[in-house]
């Protein structure tokens, strides 16, 4: 019997299993992942780790492989104006560092970052099985028993859930969600230019959404373009020419030609809050757990909070003799996260609402308020710390680069 099994192989589900197994080596740990193996490997988009996440990616010892092939974010600039406008006014600007060259975030492909957990899982001696979907789990009183795709069964203490934002496991475990879409969908792509970012992140928000400029390594930037879902579906089937001339009209002429790179993909949006996170022997961690929009960039840096606070309950619990899977253990995780997910959740919805619009008094008072923050340098340290991760209290260890 596992210890625990952990269904999605992405980088959530790989740094629980890592996190957890790091610290107590003993416990059986399996990752289940439906995809066929080495699919992962064509993953062309990147992702921002703050500085709270790529401090525990440090401690898991897969930071040092994943660093050379990121790019720091020096500075933040923000914009606000409408799509035809001929200049953007810059109305709010964030230094990158929060320490002495230590930058808020970094932006980091996300195949380096699989790579690097995946190989940290293979040096830990845990199981990753491939091409298998969980059809049904039973819970019983010392085990959780997992029928997969292929007719074959597991049994576990404890069941994670990293099946992404339409988790069927969250389904079978009857936990509801508070869901709905925006009617936005966010183009995510690769382009090329000819001058150099500088590691300079831009946020230009724009009546039918923010549209993000994220430097990677080189001369490339990567794109999160939201727009209505039937303007974003139109984009992305356009020919090369049509698509570029829409992205040059929001991106701008400053680092020279533009090339896309690789494919373009858009991916509706819509905001899922879990009401629980937890069930007996059974917990969510990641999308499955929540799904928010991604004009903070703060998606997947939530769900590495969920990896750090889960890993330090099991791990806290097994050293105590407890039962990993028990509702009381469980309990301690649900009520260190759902607070921050729920806070999160209704700031980026309150944004995004807030944001894509252009309605004139709406668009005077949150410029207003943009350039209110912009002459406060204390509060603005303040969001940089809050977006870093790295201010308050109560954070797991692991995101304070302690070993568990």
């Amino acid at each position: 019997m596992l210890d625990m099994m952990v269904v999605g192989g992405g980088y959530v589900g790989l740094a629980a299993a890592v996190a957890v197994k790091q610290a107590a080596p003993h416990l059986n740990i399996e990752v289940i992942e439906a995809a066929p193996a080495g699919i992962w490997e064509k993953d062309e988009r990147a992702s921002a780790i703050i500085a709270a996440a790529s401090r525990m990616l440090a401690v898991l010892g897969v930071w040092d492989e994943i660093l050379p092939q990121s790019q720091p974010i020096n500075r933040m600039v923000v914009t606000d104006s409408r799509t035809s406008d001929p200049v953007r006014p810059v109305f709010l600007t964030f230094d990158g560092e929060i320490e002495k060259d230590k930058p808020f975030a970094h932006m980091v492909p996300n195949v380096a970052m699989v790579r690097a957990l995946r190989g940290r899982a293979e040096e830990l001696g845990i199981a990753i099985r491939h091409g298998l979907s969980a059809t049904a789990f039973s819970t019983g009183s010392n085990a959780t028993t997992v029928s997969f795709s292929d007719g074959s069964t597991s049994e576990t203490r404890l069941l994670v859930a990293c099946d992404g934002v339409r988790s069927k496991l969250r389904d079978m475990a009857g936990i509801r969600t508070v869901s709905w879409q925006y009617g936005q969908s966010g183009i995510v792509a690769t382009v090329a230019h000819e001058r150099s970012h500088e590691g300079v992140a831009e946020e230009h928000f724009l009546p039918s959404g923010p549209f993000a400029i994220l430097p990677l390594p080189g001369n490339r930037s990567s794109l999160v373009w939201t727009e209505r879902t039937e303007d974003a579906d139109r984009l992305v089937a356009a020919d090369d020419l049509v698509f570029e001339d829409e992205l040059a009209r929001r991106f701008g002429h400053k680092l020279g030609e533009l090339t896309v790179v690789g494919g373009r993909k858009a991916f509706p949006l819509g905001l899922t809050l879990s009401r629980a996170f937890v069930a007996p022997r059974f917990a969510l961690a990641g999308d499955a757990a929540h799904g928010i929009h991604p004009i903070s960039g703060q998606g997947l840096n939530l769900g590495f909070k969920d990896v750090a606070a889960l890993a330090e309950t099991i791990v806290e619990a097994d050293r105590m003799g407890l039962d990993i899977g028990s509702l009381n253990v469980l309990e301690r995780y649900q009520s260190w996260r759902r607070f921050d997910t729920f806070r999160m959740g209704v700031t980026t919805d309150v944004l995004n609402r807030l944001f894509s619009n252009d309605v004139a008094p709406i668009r005077f008072a949150r410029d207003f308020g943009l350039g209110l923050v912009e002459r406060m340098p204390k509060l603005k340290d303040f969001f940089i710390g809050q977006a870093a991760g790295t201010t308050g209290e109560g954070h797991p260890k692991l995101l304070a680069g302690q070993a568990l």
